[in-house]
């Protein structure tokens, strides 16, 4: 969610411009931090799941701790998961990257062939995990394979909508979709966080890790992607010219989001992260 990722004749803040520079320092801070937590994310996907899955095929994912991993028999939904962990590092990864717009300026062909194998990677995702949730059951219960069905359909909407909207050459809506599918298809990096952020400031208040469901599950579920979606739109609306109270308030929830966000990248590299990395 750079402040330049639009086109150059949209990224002017209006009001003072006190309320612009913090609104635009808040968007600077958000995406510095969701950059370096995607990165750590993307290095512990490579270190962890690359090597015994290139070395075994999917048999590689028997005891990794993961809610839908092998089963013996299993070969659709084993080729699923397989599929799942390794596109993982597709979307995670090329995701942040598609939002610079200094590498869309100086490498167009690389920003669309990224964009592309972003965009496949994410649908062949979402459809695995469609899958998953409803063949194979994983954690959780309804509500919790509800939540992130409506991640995936999402997913695959957006994607669809960007497509029709760089085929038409209408590069601004095209930008905004593309946008919207990064906030959906890292969704499974906002929950972690958000999740490891929880458990780091109360403790894990509404959760039962039994069953891993509660409260506090259930409104992640959805907050995960509805979250990310509502304050994406309200940059967009930001972008086209709010006042300077509205600019305040802005940059005051971003920081604040990225004050939690800062918390839960922390505590999901040191708690879950980093020791998968380095056992």
């Amino acid at each position: 969610m750079n402040d330049s990722v639009l086109d150059p004749a949209a990224q002017r803040f209006a009001a003072t411009p006190s309320a612009a520079t913090a609104a635009r320092y808040a968007v600077n801070v958000w995406y510095t931090l969701a950059l370096l937590g995607h990165l750590i994310f993307v290095a512990y996907i490579l270190a962890v799941f690359y090597p015994p899955i290139a070395a075994h095929g999917t048999a590689g994912l028997e005891g990794m701790h993961l809610p839908s991993g092998f089963r013996e028999g299993d070969f659709l939904g084993n080729l699923a998961a397989t599929a799942h962990v390794l596109l993982a590092a597709i979307v995670i990864g090329g995701g942040p990257l598609q939002l610079l717009p200094a590498l869309r300026r100086r490498f167009p062909r690389f920003h669309r062939t990224l964009g592309r194998t972003y965009l496949t990677a994410a649908c062949i995702s979402a459809l695995g995990g469609l899958y998953m949730v409803w063949t194979r059951g994983t954690v959780g219960d309804l509500v919790g394979h509800l939540t992130v069905s409506g991640d995936a359909v999402l997913i695959l909407v957006f994607s669809a909508l960007a497509v029709h909207h760089a085929i038409g050459r209408r590069i601004p809506e095209h930008r905004r979709w593309a946008m919207r599918l990064f906030m959906v298809a890292s969704a499974v990096w906002f929950f972690r966080v958000g999740l490891m952020g929880w458990l780091m400031l109360t403790g894990g208040v509404g959760i039962d890790f039994e069953t891993f469901t509660g409260p506090f599950l259930y409104v992640l579920g959805f907050a995960q992607y509805l979250l990310p979606l509502a304050v994406l739109e309200w940059y967009f609306r930001i972008q086209r010219g709010a006042g300077y109270r509205e600019q305040w308030v802005f940059a005051a929830t971003l920081t604040l989001l990225s004050l939690y966000m800062a918390v839960g990248i922390f505590a999901a590299t040191a708690g879950m992260w980093l020791p998968r990395v380095t056992a």
